[in-house]
């Protein structure tokens, strides 16, 4: 899942290239998802889930997989079994994001408006900040998974260093 939300960032910056900017702001919630349904799985997800989720793709394993929980469901899980520090910043991108970037997914007004109006760079540089702020989260669960403590403090670090990169605290994409 890691790996899958790093390609929709990649995918979000070619795609901000090309002054697709509505697709690429699109992208972000399912850069999102793929985080947290991670976090879910290695957190909260039954063993279940987790042999849907790895299963030789056919029908049957399709329809099997569909059953998972909702974005909602799995952060809810996560709420409660997951460290407190991992679930935070899920739960104030969502608070913060999450209707805006449902607008853009399903041609809302975020998406018409802006499309139609064009993009402040603002909201560009914001929706930018916010992908490397997934991406820096990523990077966190990925060094909680190599086991390498040391690691992941290096990853906590970077976020100092490189603070103009990510979204500020509270910052809504529109």
């Amino acid at each position: 899942m890691c790996s899958v939300s790093l390609e929709h960032s990649e995918s979000f910056k070619i795609l901000l290239a090309s002054r697709n900017f509505t697709s690429a702001i699109s992208l972000l919630r399912l850069q999102f998802e793929c985080l947290v349904r991670g976090m879910w799985i290695l957190y909260a997800a039954p063993e279940t889930a987790l042999s849907k989720l790895t299963a030789e793709l056919s029908e049957n394993s399709q329809k099997r997989a569909s059953n998972l929980p909702m974005l909602s469901e799995m952060i809810s899980q996560l709420e409660k079994k997951a460290p407190k520090n991992a679930v935070d910043p899920i739960l104030e991108f969502k608070e913060y994001s999450w209707k805006p970037l449902s607008s853009y997914v399903h041609g809302g007004l975020h998406a018409i408006d802006r499309h139609s109006k064009g993009y402040p760079i603002q909201i560009l540089e914001q929706a930018l900040k916010a992908s490397n702020g997934v991406n820096g989260l990523v990077a966190v669960f990925g060094s909680i998974l190599t086991g390498q403590q040391q690691l992941t403090k290096e990853v906590y670090k970077s976020f100092d260093k490189y603070s103009d990169c990510f979204q500020a605290k509270g910052a809504v994409v529109l």
